[in-house]
């Protein structure tokens, strides 16, 4: 083919129409010069073309554009939209990812105080493998409560706290809005339950409202470090003595991206986020992978200690996800050997969220928080100290159901951070790392975090956190039980082909109290308590 035919190739003919567009309308403007401001908008629309179809077949990033000039933009504007055509027109109620349409709306509803109600029956297969379902009582009792709480503070605990049984899990300032981080701390002071602060600092925003604050330290040791990035015992020890403080937690790991740093790129770190962090401004913000403060089980269990010391007593505790199990068994033979344990532990599941996060991590990395609570809840029993240890669970924790189930494995209270996420707004838009955020939540761009009205916001947090409690009420009252700590595995039930179903129970057997002390030969701990070291977090066999 000859290079002019090119031309007129379906590749090449939306460049040629523009330009012999551009061409016709400077020859009629050239022939009736009287007429060219009729002419002048399409000589602009045509010549703009023109220019865009030139420039497409000279760049060298993209090949699609050298090839299609100007039509090939259509890809990318549709490959933009994608995610919202995708959740608009073709996803159905209950199969969307990483939340389903149902769910989302669910917590639209129940923030608004709207109906949540829904029509005709159950849209699920109840006979397709992994249906789950809680069984009732013929003896159903009027529901308690609905503001059903825990007391989180073992025997070395001075101050303990009376927490709610769902509460706001760790998102930090500077990856949420300012004006995110104010909407729900009004809302968890107006209902009484708490707010992680996340491992970004404690922030004014979080203090303004006057709710309780779980202050979160993580590997960069955010408003707690000296200028190198070191622990600060000092400066810890003050800001912990806020009243608003009601516990700390050192954070090991995070379910979406275990066992990886972050960083907080430089354009991002405003004068207020500097602050707040204690790091230079206009500066990389480093979170490292690992922790500097300690590098043992004993170190690990001395740190918690040392935070519930300089925090004057309140409780203590640290958040991981599950990885080798070994691991989490060498902190509980450091605990039988030095006698330190913590107030708390929170199990976060790898199907947790975060603003961002490499692939690999995300899909493949971590336990889901299932096994993970499971086999915490179980490690605890097995060196008998499950009862002055309370565990947390946070992972993709919305409904009352997923509530009832992660309590069922062990949990006595749970953390939601999404959940809360949609009660303020967010529509799932899946664009928290690229700082355009559309609704405001996840952004430090002050033109789009206007649009989060703190006055008309906070109050759907609270709605959010009252209507959950209530379905869970009736949950635990249609189960015959009076209090959701009452809930055991052998009330759930999950199908495991088209004719089987089995009980949690038989799923995630108990382990017996005592049962690692005594020497267990249960496939699910005995080698790794085998490998596992109080002095050393690499394994004994290494």
């Amino acid at each position: 083919m000859q290079t002019w035919q090119l031309a007129f190739t379906p590749r090449y003919i939306t460049l040629t129409l523009a330009a012999l567009g551009s061409l016709l309308c400077l020859m009629v403007i050239a022939a009736m010069p009287s007429v060219w401001g009729w002419w002048l908008p399409a000589l602009a629309l045509c010549g703009g073309l023109t220019a865009l179809g030139i420039r497409d077949i000279t760049q060298t990033r993209h090949a699609v554009l050298r090839n299609y000039p100007i039509s090939a933009h259509l890809r990318f504007l549709l490959e933009g939209i994608r995610p919202e055509m995708r959740q608009y027109f073709f996803e159905d109620e209950k199969n969307g990812t990483p939340f389903s349409r149902d769910k989302r709306a669910v917590v639209y509803q129940r923030a608004k105080t709207q109906l949540d109600k829904r029509p005709f029956g159950t849209q699920y297969e109840v006979y397709e493998q992994g249906f789950e379902w809680l069984h009732h009582s013929i003896a159903a009792r009027p529901p308690q409560g609905p503001d059903f709480r825990v007391t989180i503070g073992g025997p070395d605990c001075a101050q303990p706290y009376s927490a709610s049984v769902l509460n706001i899990s760790a998102m930090s300032f500077g990856s949420l809005s300012a004006n995110a981080i104010r909407a729900l701390n009004e809302g968890a002071r107006r209902g009484g339950f708490a707010h992680d602060t996340g491992e970004g600092g404690l922030s004014p925003h979080h203090l303004a409202p006057g709710g309780d604050i779980i202050w979160e330290i993580g590997s960069g040791y955010f408003g707690a470090r000296t200028p190198d990035g070191v622990f600060d015992p000092e400066r810890f020890a003050a800001t912990a003595a806020h009243p608003q403080v009601k516990m700390v937690e050192l954070k090991l790991s995070q379910g979406a991206k275990p066992g990886h740093g972050g960083v907080l790129p430089a354009a991002k770190v405003s004068a207020e986020i500097a602050d707040t962090r204690g790091v230079a401004l206009a500066v990389d913000c480093i979170s490292p992978s690992t922790h500097s403060a300690f590098s043992t089980p004993i170190g690990l269990l001395q740190m918690i200690a040392e935070m519930r010391r300089l925090s004057g007593g309140k409780p203590a505790g640290f958040k991981l996800c599950i990885g080798h199990r070994w691991e989490f068994l060498a902190i509980c033979k450091a605990m039988l050997e030095t006698g330190i344990y913590p107030d708390f532990i929170v199990v976060d599941g790898k199907e947790g969220g975060t603003g961002a996060a490499p692939m690999e991590f995300m899909d493949h990395l971590g336990t889901p928080l299932r096994e993970g609570l499971d086999f915490v809840h179980n490690a605890l029993i097995g060196i008998g100290a499950r009862n002055r240890i309370r565990i947390g669970a946070s992972g993709k924790i919305v409904t009352a159901f997923d509530m009832i189930r992660a309590m069922a494995l062990g949990a006595d209270w749970c953390n939601a951070a999404r959940g809360f996420m949609f009660a303020l707004g967010c529509i799932q838009s899946q664009s928290c790392h690229t700082d355009r955020c559309p609704t405001g939540v996840a952004t430090q761009d002050p033109t789009r975090q206007r649009a989060l009205v703190i006055p008309d916001k906070a109050p759907r947090v609270h709605n959010f956190h009252a209507q959950t409690l209530h379905a869970l009420a009736e949950l635990v009252a249609a189960a015959g039980l009076d209090a959701p700590g009452q809930v055991r595995r052998e009330h759930l039930i999950r199908r495991i082909s088209p004719h089987e179903v089995a009980s949690f129970a038989t799923l995630y057997p108990a382990l017996a109290p005592g049962a690692l002390l005594a020497g267990t030969d249960d496939p699910r701990f005995a080698t790794a308590w085998a490998l596992a070291l109080p002095d050393s977090f690499a394994p004994a066999s290494a």
